[in-house]
């Protein structure tokens, strides 16, 4: 049903625009931007930080733009004197219970606070008081909490419970005393917080941020006794070019690959190499699931923060993960051992660093299950925008620097590893590989359009040799709850399921870029362009099934054996199990 076309003044010149649209939509498609902090697209309307107010004629107070609907014949204004002084009022008002170390700050340049401070003119602060003062909440392997810096704009609680289904943050308390935590104050570490980082994404200031291992990461690259090695997921070369300037779209490996060179490292592999290597393991688990040899649907165990949710919210549903480890921890595996025998090294020697898009990847990194020979498979996770800053601080001009290729003997990827980062890709990867190791055909339309895109549930089917396959792919921890009651209504509904933490999959990751001045941060267009980057990497190879990359056969050649083998099982698979929340509810609390 098309909405009705109704007729709005905008500060005294008559717009045509849609019935049903708020004030700040209609405005934004208009040409006028009020300014927001609260507001975000992709959310439910909060209307708390009130920086939105307009007038609107014969109301007799300021109303929220972002939450008061059009009519026709309304008559509104954005831009009068008093307006003005009363959003700077209110901005004023926040800064003046905010700290003043924005020199200092993560977020310096990229915060919206500030943004919004200067565009109105604030060049002092005129309000003295009481000011909040918290402890940061430093506990958690990938997530700062610092709640003297949180603004009250509940984006974070929001998206945590909206998009995510998590709910691990909330507002407690009232009035002044009022503060963003999770249930009961628990440290971060304790709650049932994912570490996907989509809280960061979205705060406005630096109320959450990752937690930075660059000046250690530094330390250790100043240390000769040691091999440093790192890899690069795909999710990163399609994003880190933002953090330089650069519109969304644009790949980097081969430049990323010679800047980590520059920064240090002794040798630098290609994450996408061991996704390859993870389709190999993945396809062959499925394939013998679908033969009858375990239990149906598989759902893919690559993304981090998924990982987190499933053993905390549904544990039912283990049996249904496939044993594979994640890219990031089979090449950590195969740095430990396979490339630590050919260099001559002993293992503890080397230094393991993964440059990832994901602040759960610090998570993952910290499990004892994962760890290799009593060392862990990963010593440090930085994320794309770490990487990005040490890149900065050390003078490395990423937009002009010669590209290289990454090194030899795990670097090599096809065009299936790359599209690992976009949601869709583990799926479509699989299936190109899967479908020739069971039929012995070449699957010739390998670009599977019905998996892509940013839909957040989507389903598929594929015949191999006469066989239907049905799929789905979610991204987005919200859409996996959703699909995973599809599965217990009905577990013969799917074969195979993909899912992914994040929304877009891993270009949407709690460690990419912030959004630009003049974006917002889950900007579908954003998401839509960092995933083309890796669809044209794809394009772009010669090689595009994971089971033909020379080098992916010739480790198993040399070292693992085959797919499924006991040394592949060793150290490219293993087993999640319940997660409870480790926190104590106060005994004051508890139910009586």
């Amino acid at each position: 049903m098309e909405s009705k076309t109704i007729t709005i003044t905008i500060d005294g010149k008559t717009y045509q625009t849609q019935e049903g649209l708020t004030i700040m939509q209609a405005a934004d498609q208009l040409g006028f931007h009020i300014p927001r902090l609260c507001y975000h697209p992709k959310l439910s309307i909060e209307g708390a930080c009130r920086v939105c107010i307009v007038e609107v004629e014969g109301v007799r107070t300021y109303v929220a733009s972002c939450a008061y609907p059009v009519m026709d014949g309304m008559k509104i204004r954005t831009n009068t004197q008093e307006i003005r002084r009363a959003r700077r009022d209110i901005v004023e008002l926040i800064l003046d219970n905010h700290p003043q170390d924005c020199h200092t700050c993560e977020r310096d340049s990229n915060c919206e606070l500030q943004r919004l401070a200067a565009s109105m003119g604030i060049r002092k602060r005129h309000f003295e008081g009481e000011r909040k003062k918290y402890e940061k909440d430093l506990t958690s392997t990938s997530v700062i909490r610092d709640p003297n810096k949180c603004i009250l704009c509940g984006r974070c609680v929001r998206i945590c419970s909206e998009v995510q289904k998590v709910t691990a943050l909330g507002h407690a308390h009232r009035g002044f005393q009022t503060v963003v935590m999770p249930a009961y104050n628990m440290p971060f570490r304790d709650s049932v917080c994912t570490t996907c980082g989509q809280c960061i994404n979205v705060c406005p200031t630096a109320a959450f941020v990752e937690k930075v291992y660059t000046q250690d990461l530094f330390a250790k690259l100043n240390d000769p006794s040691i091999i440093k090695v790192a890899q690069v997921a795909p999710s990163v070369r399609a994003a880190i070019g933002e953090a330089f300037g650069l519109e969304p779209g644009r790949a980097m490996e081969r430049e990323i690959a010679a800047a980590l060179r520059r920064l240090g490292f002794d040798y630098v592999f290609d994450t996408q190499f061991s996704a390859d290597l993870t389709i190999m393991e993945e396809a062959s688990e499925f394939l013998e699931r679908f033969q009858g040899k375990g239990k149906l649907p598989m759902i893919t165990s690559c993304s981090s923060a998924w990982m987190k949710c499933v053993e905390q919210f549904h544990p039912d549903l283990l049996e249904n993960v496939s044993t594979c480890k994640s890219p990031m921890s089979m090449m950590g595996a195969l740095v430990r051992t396979y490339f630590a025998d050919k260099i001559k090294k002993d293992p503890k020697e080397i230094l393991s660093v993964a440059v990832m898009c994901c602040t759960a990847k610090k998570y993952e990194a910290s499990r004892p299950e994962l760890m290799v020979n009593g060392l862990p498979a990963i010593d440090m996770v930085v994320t794309t925008r770490e990487i990005a800053w040490m890149f900065k601080s050390a003078g490395i001009d990423l937009l002009h620097i010669k590209g290289e290729d990454f090194d030899e003997p795990l670097g090599l990827s096809s065009g299936a590893g790359a599209i690992f980062g976009a949601t869709g890709g583990v799926m479509e990867a699989a299936i190109r590989t899967a479908y020739e190791l069971y039929t012995g055909e070449t699957l010739m339309d390998i670009e599977l359009e019905s998996l892509r895109g940013l839909a957040g549930i989507k389903e598929g089917k594929v015949t191999i040799d006469g066989k239907e396959i049905r799929v789905a792919v979610a991204h987005g921890l919200g859409n996996a709850a959703t699909v995973l009651d599809m599965v217990r209504k009905d577990p013969d509904r799917f074969h195979f399921v993909e899912i992914m933490g994040c929304p877009g999959g891993c270009i949407g990751g709690g460690g990419q870029p912030y959004a630009g001045i003049n974006s917002m941060p889950l900007d579908e267009e954003c998401l839509k362009k960092r995933a083309e980057a890796l669809y044209g990497i794809d394009r772009r190879k010669t090689i595009r099934r994971s089971h033909e990359n020379p080098d992916v056969q010739r480790l198993y050649k040399d070292f693992l054996g085959r797919p499924l083998s006991a040394k592949s099982h060793q150290l490219l698979h293993t087993h999640y199990k319940v997660k409870e929340p480790r926190g104590i509810i106060p005994q004051e609390l508890k139910v009586r």
